[in-house]
């Protein structure tokens, strides 16, 4: 009863995480907006923004986002938690449809319905979270041989992206800095949440922070996460967001899932249609969350107003020399 409570709490916490950082941004977009209206823009280089009361508010919901993203980590797999980041994508797109004026394309509709279901799918079969009564068995499941040699091989991959491949292809192939990211992002994750049993038991009564392993796992997160940014922050600038933002997703969720499936063996007691059910859920995001991001300036598209002009209006518009209609009658 108790892994059912815990993924409980970690599915209300990924949630609210989802809500609050896809508000984020519409709420950070207005503020840019309105500080764009009395100084320099933020993609001028300008910097009002910053005395822009909105804009922090943004900020600060986003900070609270990854916090309870954070938290969910500590009750609940892996597996569970990093799909439902999607529905963030959700959020803001809803948002944006009704307060940016940024219209949803019904293909943008049905990208939010396909990430919906694959959720559910995900949430109705996922594996219960494991009963873990101290840190030192997190520090166990991490030294494990399997888990030794996925990050041993993580590591030497991105050693050789960075040292080799980042100096020479770095501006012309996305994969490579999306690489970096979404391979150090899954170690990452087990870090997070292994310092998050580390605080869910200390909060009990448990002090995990006299154990050396919970601080040497809070500095790996850190250091990880300061890569991760960094090279996340290049991929942003050098290519477009509208294509980062779904392959990130994409190549950061697999590979957590991969991590997580080797460190904490969530699908150890689940039945093949289980497992199978859950890989249906996840396939079925990606799709929607691809579907919403090609298509997320449709409707704003004057092409897709003109589309659905009538024949005859469309030959009415036109001056007679090019009316081949009206010069045949005439």
């Amino acid at each position: 009863m108790r892994g059912i409570s815990d993924n409980v709490h970690g599915v209300i916490l990924a949630i609210s995480s989802s809500i609050f950082i896809g508000s984020s941004f519409i709420i950070k977009k207005k503020g840019l907006k309105k500080a764009s209206a009395t100084g320099t823009r933020a993609g001028s280089g300008g910097h009002s923004y910053l005395l822009e009361p909105m804009w922090w508010a943004g900020m600060l919901t986003m900070i609270v986002g990854e916090g309870a993203n954070f938290a969910a980590y500590a009750y609940a797999p892996a597996i569970l938690v990093t799909p439902l980041g999607a529905l963030s994508i959700i959020v803001s797109a809803v948002l944006a449809h009704f307060i940016l004026k940024e219209r949803l394309h019904i293909f943008g509709i049905v990208g939010c319905v396909l990430c919906l279901v694959g959720s559910v799918s995900i949430v109705l079969h996922a594996p219960l979270e494991r009963k873990i009564e101290s840190v030192m068995e997190v520090w166990y499941l991490a030294t494990e041989p399997g888990f030794i040699i996925y990050t041993c091989v993580v590591i030497v991959l991105v050693l050789v992206l960075i040292l080799r491949f980042v100096p020479i292809y770095g501006q012309r192939y996305m994969v490579i800095y999306i690489g970096i990211c979404s391979l150090t992002g899954s170690l990452t994750v087990m870090g997070v949440k292994a310092v998050g049993i580390a605080l869910k038991l200390t909060f009990e009564g448990k002090n995990q922070f006299k154990y050396f392993q919970t601080w040497l796992f809070t500095v790996f997160v850190i250091i990880f996460c300061l890569l991760q940014l960094n090279y996340l922050n290049k991929a942003l600038d050098t290519f477009n967001t509208a294509v980062v933002s779904p392959v990130y997703y994409v190549m950061f969720t697999t590979l957590t899932i991969l991590a997580s499936m080797i460190m904490f063996k969530d699908w150890d007691h689940q039945n093949a249609t289980q497992i199978l059910t859950e890989l249906c859920g996840f396939v079925t995001i990606l799709s929607g969350t691809f579907l919403l991001h090609k298509t997320k300036d449709m409707g704003n598209s004057p092409s897709t107003n003109a589309i659905l002009l009538p024949k005859d209006k469309d030959i009415e518009s036109k001056p007679m020399s090019e009316n081949p209609k009206l010069t045949d009658e005439v």
